[in-house]
């Protein structure tokens, strides 16, 4: 969190400079929104990031081709944004307008082209649409195998997103498989706190949850947590689904009233960070029932699913998986 904090203060001080001695449609000035926008991105501060790549590409379009590279990073950028706001149409709409100029100005194997599946698959992967998923995180996967080298950190992202998706879809042995490549190169290549470590703990313990080994699972959740509570400011969306992660494991263990707390800080941050109908704080409301079930306070329960169900009938697909569990969970 210091690194992006710092790097936020250094951007600003940059940025200051460029608007007292450029014309407002500079290309460093661009340059710099964007660097501003990557800043608060990392930090979880989406709408501000949001704000800064939007400035970024006004100047862009202004300056540039329309088939210009640096207006598809701008589209990717934004892009990125809407997914971790949750607003997936506009993610989605986004990453194929940067998909039509990377086609156009890229040969078929850059790794631009490979980032550019791979954020589209993520978006179907939030979506529910697991197959449309696997099928741009293999066409990434494709080019990253044959561009990069063994150990580079994008192909352990690849092998992580397939993994993730495995797991979704039910196919845990070949989920941990990938899940265990990504986290050997990320090993190798990056320091034991930085925040992709955390990630690819995390992603190896909801395999085993979903597994039925929650002793497993919580331990993985739990070197995820003290990477993200050393090196994320307290508020990030990362460090509430940690809490989230290990909420779950502690209600599927039985100990219900450990699992409340957790869900409950999990809220707090959530609450503060995104949009009151993101899926996210869905899913929250839902565990928050599912403790409150389990503990016999039924109406409290009921309570907690209907408002999850509020917000996934308006930001999920009709078929999305957590709106068949919702449906099941206020049935009951």
């Amino acid at each position: 969190m210091g690194e992006h904090s710092k790097a936020l203060e250094f951007h600003e001080k940059a940025h200051e400079i460029y608007e007292k001695a450029l014309p407002p449609d500079h290309s460093y000035l661009a340059l710099s929104y964007n660097n501003i926008g990557e800043a608060h991105h990392h930090m979880g501060n989406y709408s501000k990031a949001l704000e800064c790549y939007q400035e970024a590409f006004e100047i862009r379009k202004k300056a540039l081709s329309v088939n210009h590279p640096d207006l598809a990073t701008c589209y990717n950028n934004i892009g990125l944004v809407y997914s971790n706001m949750g607003v997936y149409s506009k993610a989605i709409e986004f990453h194929e307008k940067a998909h039509k100029i990377y086609e156009q100005v890229l040969p078929l194997d850059h790794p631009y082209l490979a980032t550019n599946y791979n954020n589209i698959g993520e978006v179907y992967h939030h979506m529910g649409n697991y197959s449309k998923a696997l099928e741009f995180y293999e066409k990434a996967l494709k080019i990253r195998a044959n561009a990069l080298s063994p150990n580079h950190p994008d192909l352990a992202t690849s092998y992580n997103n397939i993994g993730l998706v495995n797991n979704y879809m039910g196919d845990y042995s070949s989920a941990l498989d990938f899940l265990d490549r990504a986290h050997k190169i990320k090993e190798k290549a990056l320091p034991p706190n930085h925040p992709d470590m955390a990630t690819s703990y995390s992603n190896i313990g909801l395999t085993y949850n979903n597994m039925g080994d929650y002793s497993k699972a919580l331990e993985f959740y739990e070197e995820a947590f003290k990477i993200r509570a050393n090196t994320l400011p307290p508020n990030h969306s990362d460090l509430a689904t940690s809490y989230n992660n290990i909420g779950l494991a502690y209600n599927n263990m039985g100990v219900y009233s450990k699992a409340l707390e957790f869900h409950e800080k999990a809220h707090k941050i959530y609450e503060q960070v995104l949009p009151p109908d993101h899926p996210y704080l869905a899913t929250n409301y839902n565990n928050i029932g599912l403790a409150y079930n389990n503990i016999g306070e039924h109406s409290k329960a009921l309570e907690f699913y209907e408002k999850s169900h509020e917000i996934q009938e308006k930001s999920l697909s009709g078929n999305h998986p957590d709106l068949a569990l919702s449906y099941n969970n206020i049935g009951e």
